[in-house]
């Protein structure tokens, strides 16, 4: 049987299934027996409706997919530049059929931020070459591993990709998928996700706004008792309970009523840790932050520290948040798609866009430091090249460092001068000394001026 371009054998393998191979999260989690039977139950897909934790999780999915798929190649002078080639661009632009590029690198970041692995299928065409790329559902995926140590998927019935119905029995080695996961502290196979290490504060505050809720749900009226100076019968009790929750909570609180035979309605004060709700809120939510290495400022909590530029506000979130993740993305499709001597790139400069402003005057400072062309700055701003513009300029005044300590920036020794009268040669000597002199004079004169412009910055 063929599948996507490759062979798929029917042979029966030693194979067995990996320690956790369905990842860290059950579809159902009780956290007591009967929990869900009674709706109780905790899932993921609730648990991601948390602000916090949601915010995480898009921050850095969204972050990823803007970075846009560049296929390199070295050139003559062993530089890294943009090329295009029929085998493996097309994939690049459009993974699969249904879609965009962008769309695709999110995908690969939520299915690995939520459950630990991402599970991409290669589809092959009859050259052998990769031709698309297709996201599997984590949980429809399981490794498995042979007595020889090689590697297989066992893949479950999805339509969405093209898999066909084979009562879940569809085996393929390694090589057919690209396998990217979170660490791995249980099994190298499977990824632990940081949704995991976030579990219990999202939890925790969670519950926190559902009491919320459900206490402004009530008017902001808190409960109480209602109590007789006489003992009354549990029928008595039940009664009276039911005609007061039905008469004088929810929308009908705040209402006049009207007791008899000494019946009083005592409410009950807030705890004294609900005054530490918003503290509460917020260290979990700064918990929450940790895993995904996310400054907590970058999803709304807190303050941006003082001291820090903007620069390194974004230097800091790409260190810790997002660097990894897109290090990891480029190694493994760039080895999927054996596209050994190309790279694949994704562009990190699209995170750090400045305003115009600052966007000249970095680029201005590039130029003048030597370190880029006229042209390349224009091309960053979308503008046609210049003639001339491929050439890196520096200053004419610009002298070697060790010419100007041994002072002699124009040196004329009798291997580079011919031999002249003595009168010549008196005259060259004295043309040249004159120019040293000027030359040196004008460097000192250009050392005061900046020092004092330093001076007078500083």
């Amino acid at each position: 049987m063929r599948l996507f371009g490759f062979e798929i054998t029917r042979q029966q393998k030693a194979l067995s299934n990996v320690p956790v191979s369905r990842g860290w999260w059950p579809l159902i989690r009780e956290p007591f027996t009967g929990a869900w039977q009674r709706n109780k139950e905790e899932r993921l897909d609730s648990l991601l409706q948390y602000p916090t934790l949601y915010a995480c999780v898009s921050r850095v999915a969204t972050d990823i997919g803007k970075l846009p798929f560049a296929l390199k190649a070295k050139n003559s002078n062993g530089i890294w530049e943009v090329v295009e080639n029929a085998a493996y661009s097309p994939v690049l632009r459009r993974p699969n059929h249904y879609q965009t590029a962008q769309q695709f690198r999110e995908y690969w970041a939520l299915s690995k931020l939520s459950q630990g692995n991402t599970y991409v299928l290669k589809s092959r065409d009859s050259r052998n070459v990769v031709v698309g790329l297709y996201i599997l559902d984590p949980c429809r995926v399981m490794p498995l591993a042979s007595d020889s140590g090689e590697v297989f998927y066992q893949l479950y019935t999805d339509n969405l990709n093209l898999l066909p119905d084979d009562d879940g029995q569809l085996i393929v080695p390694a090589s057919e998928i690209i396998h990217d996961r979170c660490i791995c502290p249980f099994h190298p196979l499977i990824g632990l996700p940081p949704i995991a290490a976030a579990h219990w504060p999202a939890l925790k505050n969670m519950r926190i706004l559902k009491s919320s809720a459900e206490f402004f749900a009530n008017n902001a009226q808190p409960s109480g008792i209602l109590s007789a100076p006489g003992a009354i019968s549990d029928g008595t009790a039940d009664r009276l309970k039911t005609y007061w929750n039905e008469n004088f909570t929810g929308s009908n609180a705040g209402k006049v009523a009207v007791v008899g035979d000494g019946l009083q309605f005592v409410s009950l004060a807030s705890k004294s840790v609900d005054s530490q709700m918003v503290e509460q809120l917020r260290y979990s939510d700064e918990q929450i932050c940790q895993p995904f290495g996310i400054p907590p400022f970058k999803v709304g909590l807190g303050t941006i520290p003082s001291g820090l530029g903007v620069d390194a506000i974004n230097q800091l979130y790409y260190d810790d948040a997002l660097q990894s993740h897109i290090q990891a993305m480029e190694t493994l499709i760039t080895e999927g798609l054996n596209a050994t001597p190309y790279k694949v790139d994704m562009d990190e400069t699209v995170l750090m866009r400045m305003d115009a402003g600052k966007k000249a005057d970095y680029h201005r400072t590039l130029i003048d430091g030597s370190i880029e062309t006229i042209n390349d700055a224009r091309y960053d701003f979308n503008l046609p090249p210049l003639q001339g513009g491929d050439t890196v300029y520096m200053q004419m005044q610009d002298m070697p460092l060790d010419q100007v300590r041994q002072n002699t920036i124009v040196r004329v020794s009798e291997e580079t001068v011919p031999a002249q009268e003595p009168a010549a040669a008196e005259s060259v000597s004295t043309d040249a000394d004159e120019q040293t002199q000027k030359a040196l004079a004008e460097l000192f004169l250009m050392k005061a001026v900046q020092a004092a412009r330093t001076e007078a910055i500083q």
